[in-house]
């Protein structure tokens, strides 16, 4: 992977939605910082991040987490999690997963597209040009 000049991080890309005031956003920025290097390969002005939370703190509640990363699906993982700490910590941990298998899928070995692709030949020269 070629290096990215500037980087997305959490705390660069996360929006707060419904049901969190900004003043949340730092301490949810901290919660979700280990996703900073997973998320390192994607530049930072194509990704974004937002979560929200219906019903905070209310039997019920529901915690959504989503991603937009341009050129890939968007991601949206939720938590039904009564405790809002271990909720934001389960879609952190979900999103963490299905960048990582979104990964996977764009690797040769499990793309077959790119695997059945033939190795280029060292010093071989190009088709030679018939007279």
């Amino acid at each position: 992977m070629s290096a990215v000049t500037n980087p997305a991080t959490v705390a660069e890309c996360l929006r707060v939605g419904a049901g969190f005031s900004q003043g949340d956003r730092n301490w949810i920025a901290e919660q979700f910082a280990t996703l900073d290097a997973r998320l390192a390969g994607f530049h930072a002005d194509a990704t974004e991040l937002e979560v929200s939370v219906k019903d905070r703190e209310a039997r019920g509640q529901k915690v959504t987490l989503e991603c937009w990363i341009a050129g890939q699906q968007k991601i949206v993982t939720t938590s039904t999690e009564e405790d809002l700490h271990a909720a934001l910590n389960d879609c952190r941990d979900d999103l963490r997963r299905r960048l990582n298998d979104a990964k996977t899928r764009q690797e040769p070995r499990n793309n077959k597209h790119l695997r059945d692709l033939p190795p280029p030949a060292p010093d071989q020269p190009a088709d030679p040009i018939p007279n």
